[in-house]
């Protein structure tokens, strides 16, 4: 345990990722997800068995999210949220599905569209141990004005 610990953190510190933004995580009632990536933090929590309410700071898309996932299935959900860019909020909603890959493999992708903006984000989660997961992802940020921002990134989650 603790190679895989001194790798990620070896990762994290030479900033391995363009950008991170919050996985699809599977949270039991009453379970709370951390995550850290190269630029970028999350908070989650599932508040009731089909609800989950979250914070996520963007440093790529220079705004913070509040949001709110709703799971319809077990690898299907609804996202409602709000994304404070530095002049104005703006209203998204989205999809995201999630399911194993593997024997310690999980699977997502998400795609939100806000009134000027689509994000897309697709990638995988290990489980390291039972409680913190190792999260690649590859993201692709689309505003209605200015830049597309796309890239890799590599982040952990610590469930407790």
């Amino acid at each position: 345990m603790k190679k895989i610990a001194a790798t990620l953190a070896a990762l994290l510190a030479l900033g391995a990722a363009s950008a991170f933004a919050a996985p699809v995580n599977d949270l039991a009632r009453g379970q709370t997800a951390l995550g850290l990536g190269s630029d970028t933090f999350y908070l989650e929590h599932k508040l009731t068995d089909t609800f989950t309410l979250g914070f996520q700071d963007v440093d790529w898309v220079n705004g913070n999210d509040i949001y709110g996932q709703f799971q319809f299935t077990d690898t299907l959900r609804g996202i409602v949220g709000n994304r404070d860019f530095a002049s104005n909020d703006k209203l998204f909603f989205g999809l995201a599905v999630n399911g194993p890959m593997g024997p310690e493999w999980d699977g997502y992708a998400s795609v939100v569209v806000g009134d000027e903006f689509k994000e897309l984000q697709a990638g995988a989660s290990f489980r390291l141990s039972h409680n913190l997961d190792l999260n690649l992802s590859y993201h692709s940020f689309l505003p209605d004005a200015g830049n597309n921002k796309s890239g890799v990134g590599i982040g952990a989650t610590l469930k407790f």
